[in-house]
């Protein structure tokens, strides 16, 4: 995946810069002992600039959310060393060579070298650990050392939410958040988006109406005040050669949920410890259940396999077949449950005139 734009001018403006910089320096030597051709600070400018832009690029996978973990864990390590600098190691070890120090020229610098040597290396090396082993840590971590900030960033925005093609393609989601069920941030990584617009291009008009459908969805969600969505340009790791993975890697990248309407990926996301939300089993869920003797009032549309049936439909689409209820098709009357049956459809059910008396 190549370098957003915006990275592209940033790379350009800062060796603009650094060739600038070179340039003054040059000319700001002229005509005194230290004087800098002007090639030269052309050529030091642009090699400063080639190697902080190339060290730039080795960090194309460290992302901001890192870079503050790892700052994280250096500060815990930098406080480590100045804690252990205070018990005076330096001084014990001036103690343990006193006798080669003072044999030796020059001993009171020996000393002030030992102590500082002995003091980077120390701030260096425990600073080291602490980035290290902080990237290495996942969030629970982090909420295990400072509980309070986790528990209320969860408890007043929420996690963030991935969502995959079919999850933006099913346009229930602003509905949800819409209901209050549901907190948190929407991400949809570029590649999501990518996929949205080939197949809003693609000569199947099933899969061209699907494409389209969710450019239109991601555009009514970035308008809606109330929902927070962001457009995710992360890398993706080489090994991620499929939607699927690269989904599952990016929610676990991100600490987020992943929200799908594929119970594949949903089954496959957690084997892989990832939260998912799957909007289909969330459906499954909130459809009213149908229970023997219930009561209901539904309206008959049509006649059922006999002749003496009519039937009828529930707002979730479960279907109900009256016995002995042909002649009230076309009109609201209420049933009796009596059987149900499940299907491969969803649940069927039976059910008898409710006569008063």
């Amino acid at each position: 995946m190549g370098s957003p734009p915006s990275v592209n001018v940033a790379r350009l403006t800062y060796l603009l810069v650094c060739e600038a910089a070179g340039v003054a320096i040059a000319l700001s030597t002229k005509g005194t002992m230290f004087e800098v051709p002007l090639s030269t600070g052309l050529i030091g400018g642009l090699g400063v600039a080639g190697l902080f832009i190339w060290i730039e690029t080795l960090m194309k996978g460290f992302t901001l959310r890192g870079f503050s973990t790892a700052t994280f864990g250096l500060a815990v390590g930098l406080l480590c060393a100045w804690l252990l600098t205070r018990v005076q190691i330096s001084n014990l070890l001036e103690v343990a060579f006193r006798d080669r120090l003072e044999s030796a020229e020059n001993s009171e610098v020996l000393v002030n070298v030992l102590r500082l040597a002995i003091d980077v290396a120390l701030f260096a090396s425990l600073g080291f650990l602490g980035a290290v082993l902080s990237l290495r840590g996942n969030r629970d971590d982090f909420a295990f050392i400072i509980p309070y900030v986790r528990f209320r960033q969860d408890a007043s925005s929420g996690q963030p939410v991935v969502l995959d093609p079919d999850g933006v393609i099913d346009g229930r989601v602003p509905g949800i958040l819409h209901s209050g069920f549901l907190h948190g941030r929407l991400i949809v990584p570029r590649y999501v988006l990518d996929e949205l617009q080939v197949m809003a291009d693609a000569g199947s008009n099933s899969n061209r109406q699907r494409g389209q459908r969710g450019l239109d969805c991601l555009d009514a969600m970035q308008k809606a005040r109330d929902i927070q969505i962001t457009i995710h340009d992360g890398p993706i790791s080489p090994q991620a050669d499929t939607l699927n993975a690269r989904l599952i890697e990016t929610a676990r990248l991100l600490g987020a949920r992943l929200m799908t309407a594929d119970d594949n990926l949903a089954k496959v996301a957690r084997l892989q410890g990832v939260d998912v939300l799957n909007i289909q089993e969330l459906d499954e869920a909130l459809k009213p259940t149908v229970a023997v003797g219930q009561r209901l009032r539904i309206a008959l549309v049509r006649t059922g396999k006999e002749e003496h049936q009519g039937v009828g439909y529930m707002p979730d689409g479960t279907m109900i077949v009256v016995n002995h209820a042909v002649a009230k098709i076309g009109a609201s009357v209420e049933v009796i449950v009596v059987s149900t049956l499940q299907t491969a459809g969803g649940i069927m059910a039976f059910g008898e005139l409710h006569t008063t008396g």
